[in-house]
C-alpha cells in the first residue's frame, strides 16, 4: 500500500500525523506529507484510519 497527500486539499490540521505519527508529518508550509512510499504491513491499519479521519480526504492510497 502506497499513500500519498494531495496538497491542494491539505488543510494542515494535523490529524493524520496524531493517528499515523509513523507515517505522517507537517512539512515547513503546515502541510501534511507521507514520510514513507510503502506503508509497511503492520501499519496498514493506522493509514486506514488516517485516511478515514483526513476531513478533507486530502490522504489516498495507490
Amino acid at each position: 500500500m502506497k499513500i500519498k497527500v494531495n496538497q491542494e486539499s491539505c488543510i494542515g490540521c494535523g490529524a493524520c500525523a496524531a493517528i499515523a505519527e509513523d507515517l505522517f508529518e507537517l512539512n515547513d508550509d503546515g502541510l501534511s506529507q507521507a514520510k514513507v512510499a510503502e506503508v509497511p504491513e503492520e501499519k496498514k491499519e493506522q493509514a486506514t484510519e488516517a485516511m478515514e479521519g483526513c476531513p478533507t480526504g486530502a490522504i489516498v492510497s495507490e
